[in-house]
């Protein structure tokens, strides 16, 4: 959720500027992929405390969660106030939060035939294509097209999380998402951030200059972890069965 006020504030930073850091996302890459390993070791701490207290298990990840929704503000604050040595620390410590909430989709994955390790090593691809393309098409986007792009994406997302939320609500109450309802989120779920990926490339490097990388980084870190539990969503609805 923390993504969508960060999209909506880099769209309007963005909006009438011209490029103030080109090398902003070759800068802010090497922290993307620091933050990604530290999600992926937080999966693995996750998995550990699943597996020996699973009693805890639940309480502690929202717990988790409400840390990382609060820790999301306080250092993304931070980072762009140029504290790169307090930002640091927190930005580690989001990531493995952020990684310790997606233990239990994970879980799932490994449990849903036909998805498993295969399913998340191609959830990973997927983020990776999507990178490339991304660059390759958010780069080359005309004034115009960019911020129709932009806002149409952040329009979409806004909805999205609103959807979410209320899905959330629905299973508090014992009220859980046909599994077609399922593959239809998860699937817009997947195109929005596919262009939200795509809109980086175009927004980024209008909203940051060269040495705000880390605030860069943290968004589109955010993109990529989207993107990665979109496509994982969707693959474990398409191999489930109501």
């Amino acid at each position: 959720m923390s993504n969508t006020s960060n999209f909506r504030q880099a769209v309007r930073e963005a909006r009438s500027q011209s490029i103030i850091g080109p090398n902003v996302i070759a800068n802010a890459l090497p922290f993307v992929g620091g933050g990604l390993l530290l999600t992926a070791l937080g999966v693995c701490g996750g998995m550990g405390v699943l597996e020996n207290y699973p009693n805890i298990f639940i309480a502690s990840t929202w717990i988790a969660a409400i840390a990382s929704l609060i820790l999301y503000f306080v250092a993304m604050s931070v980072a762009e106030k140029g504290n790169k040595g307090v930002a640091l620390p927190l930005l580690a410590t989001y990531s493995l939060l952020v990684g310790y909430t997606l233990t239990g989709l994970i879980f799932v994955a490994l449990r849903t035939p036909n998805v498993g390790i295969a399913g998340i090593g191609f959830a990973a691809l997927g983020c990776g294509i999507t990178f490339i393309a991304g660059r390759q098409i958010g780069s080359n986007l005309s004034e115009k097209d960019g911020m129709a792009l932009a806002k149409t994406v952040q329009i979409g997302i806004i909805a999205l999380f609103v959807v979410l939320i209320a899905q959330l609500l629905f299973a508090f109450f014992g009220i859980f998402t046909p599994t077609f309802l399922e593959v239809a989120i998860s699937g817009i779920g997947v195109v929005l951030f596919v262009g939200a990926a795509v809109v980086d490339f175009f927004v980024l490097p209008r909203t940051y200059r060269d040495d705000q990388y880390l605030p860069a980084a943290l968004s589109m870190y955010l993109t990529y972890i989207n993107l990665f539990v979109f496509i994982l969503r969707l693959l474990i609805a398409l191999n489930s069965r109501d």
